[in-house]
């Protein structure tokens, strides 16, 4: 169970790191930063990609699990960030898409 808690965590901050590098190019490109918004942005993404190296399992794997917490983050990042409240599709679709990471996840150990 620790070491679920571990890779879910993990996969959190992954999903947040990415959100970020793409969120701060975006404002710049919308003219609501800086372009210094592309440096924090750039390292935002080299943490994304070693974040993901950390997982000592199947890359393909990882991936496919973490797309579903990515998706959880998204939805929460629209309620937190943009201020849009999530409708139930937006939360049945993550509901969903976590349960077929479940299914990866809990598949992989068998």
């Amino acid at each position: 169970m620790l070491a679920l808690t571990k890779t879910f965590g993990l996969f959190l901050l992954t999903a947040l790191a990415e959100l970020l590098g793409c969120y701060l190019p975006m404002l710049w490109l919308n003219g609501k930063g800086s372009p210094w918004l592309l440096l924090p942005a750039a390292i935002s993404l080299m943490a994304f990609i070693w974040l993901l190296t950390l997982h000592p399992t199947a890359s393909g794997r990882v991936y496919a699990a973490y797309g579903a917490v990515y998706i959880a983050a998204a939805i929460c990042w629209l309620w937190s960030v943009d201020g849009i409240t999530p409708r139930w599709t937006d939360l049945g679709g993550v509901g969903l898409a976590l349960a077929g990471a479940a299914v990866i996840v809990l598949g992989s150990r068998a």
